[in-house]
């Protein structure tokens, strides 16, 4: 055994509850144990890590860029671990790279570099998420209309070789350009089926997710809404139990209130987990930025298109979770596993735990559930000045 470490904290959050005054025993880059402040074993060097939560470290399923890059725009590996990069910082030690709506030959680039990912295992690299482009044009969103379009079986057998090699794959996808049987087919081959984008009715939505989807992008946004006479995808995500649905918690997307009855309503099995939406602005200080051949504006929290449209978010994973506990009234405990191990649980991955034998992804958090230090695999990371 070596480099044995044991962090200390004044409470630690192993992905599943708050541990008051105990100790993180890393070793060999993986975590070996919690114990009390004053049960730590011999041979680990105690490691004071202040007064305030030491976490499992974030799992973003929803990151559609960082660091001035968008996926779309990656060519290279290192494209991949720029983007992957920008957000370790801000305790996302694991995150799925999503491309939103785009080409069929931009979508087969994008697939083969997250392969390479993969294999070259890129840190924070764990899996792909595809937002389309098999959407509704009728609630597009920022997505480009013109590149909308059905599910073809090349689509489809990109889809499910891509999920052979990959550690997670999901696909965004809307059940007006799906069939039954294509989704049977991608969830039967390990792929995680996510309703998005879409004007669909509640039946319609119970049918997709019958056939085997099993989440909901970004609830709220970009989907028919809940009626007293058509509940829509929002009134099938809060109804069916087994739905998992991402949320944007920034005050901007999703207001407080909706939020408080969105987690009266999913108490398990299906949960809601926060996803940042994030774009190539994070670990930056642009004020703007292109998408598609249009400019995106950041200003004042949001990023919008021209006409106002929203176009991703401007926040992190940090400022998600203390959006939760300070504007919704949601207890620590709860909102960090919306941030660590309910996603992971969602792609079936073992991440967002502070177990023995897993990877030592740690973030230290303030007071203000600012980030004031970060480990991946054990090894601090060079903070940002």
């Amino acid at each position: 055994m070596t480099d044995a470490t044991a962090h200390i904290c004044r409470e630690v959050f192993d992905g599943e509850s708050l541990r008051q005054d105990a100790a993180v025993l890393v070793a060999d880059g993986k975590v070996t144990g919690i114990c009390g402040r004053s049960e730590v074993p011999n041979g680990y060097k105690p490691e004071n890590a202040g007064e305030g939560i030491l976490s499992a470290g974030f799992v973003d399923l929803q990151v559609n860029g960082g660091g001035g890059l968008m996926l779309g725009d990656a060519e290279t590996l290192e494209d991949i671990e720029q983007i992957c990069a920008a957000h370790l910082p801000l305790g996302t030690t694991a995150l799925t790279p999503t491309l939103i709506t785009d080409t069929a030959q931009t979508t087969r680039k994008v697939v083969e570099l997250a392969i390479q990912a993969w294999s070259a295992r890129v840190p924070g690299f764990h899996g792909l998420h595809l937002e389309g482009p098999h959407l509704f044009a009728g609630r597009k969103g920022a997505h480009d209309a013109d590149l909308i379009r059905p599910m073809t079986a090349e689509d489809l057998e990109l889809y499910i070789s891509a999920a052979r090699t990959l550690p997670s794959l999901m696909v965004t996808i809307a059940p007006e350009t799906v069939t039954e049987n294509q989704v049977k087919d991608m969830s039967e081959a390990g792929i995680h089926v996510s309703l998005g984008h879409s004007g669909a009715s509640y039946r319609a939505c119970r049918q997709i997710a019958e056939a085997g989807a099993n989440c909901v992008t970004h609830l709220f946004n970009a989907m028919s809404p809940l009626q007293h006479r058509e509940p829509g995808l929002v009134g099938a995500a809060l109804d069916l139990g087994d739905l998992n649905a991402g949320l944007i918690a920034d005050g901007v997307h999703v207001d407080p209130v909706a939020i408080k009855v969105a987690l009266k309503s999913k108490t398990g099995p299906g949960r809601l987990f926060l996803v940042t939406d994030a774009m190539s602005q994070t670990g930056t200080d642009v004020t703007s930025f292109t998408l598609g051949g249009r400019e995106i504006f950041r200003r004042n929290g949001t990023l919008t298109l021209a006409d106002g449209t929203l176009a991703g978010a401007d926040i992190d994973m940090p400022a998600s979770v203390r959006f939760l506990v300070e504007q919704v009234g949601l207890d620590p405990q709860t909102a960090l596993k919306m941030a660590t191990s309910i996603p992971a649980d969602v792609i079936g991955q073992p991440l967002g735990r502070l177990q023995e034998g897993k990877a030592a992804d740690l973030v230290l958090l303030g007071k203000d559930f600012s980030v004031e230090r970060v480990w991946l695999a054990g090894k601090a990371l060079e903070m940002p000045s």
